[in-house]
């Protein structure tokens, strides 16, 4: 996902009990009826400029559903703000939407409050069968060995976006392709008022994102095989660090960068104050913050050493939205329907193409349109050298423990206070300690 979020591990915890309960019954052998078969109650998240934007783009694909089938859909955009809590108060109530979008880095934790139709071998052979998706992108839908809790609707992947003038100023040739050189670079960028690198630290989801990755190229996962929460060992720790070391030592975050939390490293970057930025599909953005795309250039997120790949070489997580139903909808064969419309090829073009993210669905992927250059990164990162988060069920409130910590940590470097290894060791017990309690 690319907005922000609002983890709340305490409602969690109470869905975690109360969904079970809540949810399920009808006539359906894998949850819901058919009470109301002519409609559907559908929440999507906000994927565009604006919500309204949003509308604009998915009703008229919402009207050719109806067209179709002859049920009608009753949408509503929710903001990133706003979404977790919604669901998991839904899942509380058993008052939810029929169909709903999820960031893919919730499936674990949504799956375990029981609210969400499983993805079993019957209902994806519904929609036309699991193996017409990407791989990575199932992986990011639930837990390992269970069912998944949600079908892949958008793929993201992050990578590295520079400005071209700025680098041309700059006297660099070509973007970074190690951190050394990230950093040898943004020294040389970071000058007049300007800087090197753009951050969200206010930005919890973001934080998780970055040093998930720099994890996974330290070796470390940040949970051990048994689920249990593992943020101090050595490579979470120097993760966590090198992150914040960017603004801390490196100088090549401007400290301001510390409050961010709403996309304002994009602004930045449009605007020709920060010259590069790791972001998840930014065209429109750019586009509609008066960049032209000549004006920037896109490269694989940096790795230690070498090129991206699997293991240590992982340079994004694997991002994205999911589509998953309610088990105790009203209208358990429309919501099938609709998840298959919203899936098919044609739609996938579609809806992908608009917001700039990359088709989970195999056969949409060979649209020329995913083929332009910053597609082409995303794609491939995505098929290659991307990385699920944790698919635990306190998934959602690691990224609200550790990334306070990290938020917490670059408030710090912002007042010019040490980032020691003990400072953010430190930190990360702090936020350990958390999680178990």
């Amino acid at each position: 996902m690319r907005h922000l979020r609002a983890a709340a591990a305490i409602t969690l915890a109470v869905s975690v009990v109360a969904g079970v309960t809540a949810c399920g019954g009808g006539t359906s052998s894998d949850g819901g009826s058919n009470e109301s078969p002519k409609t559907l109650t559908y929440w999507a998240s906000n994927q565009g400029p604006s919500i309204e934007a949003d509308k604009k783009i998915l009703t008229p694909e919402l009207k050719k559903f109806e067209k179709e089938t002859g049920i009608k859909v009753k949408l509503e955009v929710v903001p990133w703000a706003d979404l977790l809590n919604r669901i998991l108060a839904a899942t509380t109530s058993g008052q939810g939407p029929d169909v709903l979008n999820i960031g893919n880095t919730w499936s674990a934790s949504l799956q375990s409050t029981g609210a969400l139709l499983p993805w079993d071998d019957e209902n994806f052979e519904a929609i036309g069968g699991r193996d017409r998706f990407i791989d990575s992108a199932v992986a990011s839908a639930g837990k390992e060995g269970e069912p998944p809790a949600a079908v892949p609707l958008y793929s993201l992947s992050y990578a590295l976006y520079y400005n071209k003038k700025m680098f041309a100023d700059a006297g660099i040739t070509a973007p970074p392709a190690t951190w050394d050189q990230l950093v040898e670079d943004g020294r040389k960028l970071s000058k007049d008022g300007k800087w090197a690198l753009g951050a969200e630290g206010s930005n919890l989801s973001n934080n998780i994102h970055q040093t998930f990755v720099l994890g996974q190229q330290h070796g470390a996962d940040f949970f051990d095989e048994q689920g249990k929460a593992d943020f101090t060992s050595d490579g979470a720790v120097a993760a966590v660090k090198q992150y914040v070391d960017f603004m801390a030592k490196d100088r090549i975050i401007a400290p301001g960068n510390a409050e961010y939390a709403r996309n304002q490293s994009l602004t930045d970057f449009a605007k020709g104050r920060t010259a590069m930025v790791l972001w998840q599909a930014a065209a429109t953005t750019f586009a509609a913050q008066g960049m032209k795309p000549e004006d920037w250039g896109v490269a694989p997120v940096p790795v230690p050493a070498g090129a991206p790949g699997a293991g240590k070489q992982t340079n994004s997580m694997v991002a994205g939205i999911n589509m998953a139903v309610f088990r105790n909808t009203r209208n358990i064969d429309g919501a099938k329907k609709f998840v298959k419309f919203m899936t098919s090829d044609a739609e996938q073009k579609i809806l992908c193409k608009t917001y700039g993210s990359i088709p989970p669905v195999k056969a949409a992927q060979s649209d020329p349109a995913f083929a332009a250059p910053e597609l082409k990164v995303l794609r491939d990162t995505l098929a290659t050298s991307a990385a699920p988060l944790p698919q635990v069920p306190n998934e959602s409130q690691f990224e609200t423990a550790v990334g306070t910590a990290v938020k917490e940590l670059f408030a710090d470097a912002a007042a010019g206070s040490p980032v020691t290894t003990e400072s953010v060791k430190a930190r990360l017990e702090k936020a350990q300690q958390t999680m178990q309690s």
